[in-house]
């Protein structure tokens, strides 16, 4: 089944990007709706008409359709898009064919999601360029911010992270020159906020006070033992 829904955006705007989510589940709708609020142009594709008839008033346009199928994918000029989000999880064939249909037709950014690891080796594969486990990084998250005292965590590849935390006690009321956490801690302070101000980049000068928001980078280990400091 092939068909297709108007757009809310008018032909006159002209947005940076294209993206089309194939999939509209919860993952591929919260990534369709987010990317549409930030104004890039989204085509959503899914092949239940019912799911395509709720979201058609909500992103630039829609199309009901069998994304494992070439010849719809081809209608579709999927190839044209900048980037193009594979949204399906659930059903492991349809994920895996759709993402092979899409390095078929060589769209140059395939975004995949993945339920498991063993989903996400084989997606990657068959050729998919970015592959996400949002359960899996949701649950690793969370842990770390359960067990510490990070306001916010986010990990990047080689043990690397970037978190959120407030001002430890041992830091407050001196210059960042004199206490020197980088040596202390090995970790770098990217920025500070304080209560009712917007965040602005540390320098050696900053002083931070009680009740600051710090954002801090450095290994996992490294930024779990600053911010249990806090």
């Amino acid at each position: 089944m092939f068909g297709s829904g108007s757009g809310r955006r008018s032909q006159k705007d002209e947005p940076a990007h294209k993206v089309a989510v194939l999939g509209l589940g919860r993952f591929g709708s919260s990534v369709a709706l987010e990317l549409e609020s930030t104004s890039v142009e989204v085509l959503g594709i899914d092949s239940r008409p019912a799911v395509i008839n709720s979201y058609a008033d909500q992103l630039t346009s829609t199309a009901i359709a069998d994304t494992t199928d070439p010849e719809a994918m081809t209608q579709l000029d999927l190839p044209s898009f900048d980037r193009v989000v594979v949204g399906i999880g659930s059903d492991l064939e349809a994920s895996i064919l759709t993402t092979s249909v899409l390095v078929d037709l060589q769209v140059e950014h395939i975004w995949a999601k993945a339920i498991t690891r063993q989903h996400g080796r084989i997606l990657d594969r068959i050729g998919a360029h970015h592959v996400v486990l949002p359960e899996h990084d949701m649950g690793e998250r969370v842990a770390h911010l359960v067990i510490g005292k990070m306001m916010d965590y986010i990990k990047f590849e080689d043990d690397f992270a970037l978190v959120k935390t407030h001002a430890p006690e041992s830091l407050l009321g001196k210059a960042f020159a004199e206490t020197r956490p980088r040596s202390a801690y090995g970790i770098t302070i990217v920025g500070l906020k304080r209560p009712g101000e917007n965040f602005t980049y540390a320098t050696e000068r900053t002083v931070p006070q009680r009740g600051d928001v710090l954002i801090v980078s450095g290994t996992v280990a490294q930024v779990e033992q600053f911010a249990n400091h806090a």
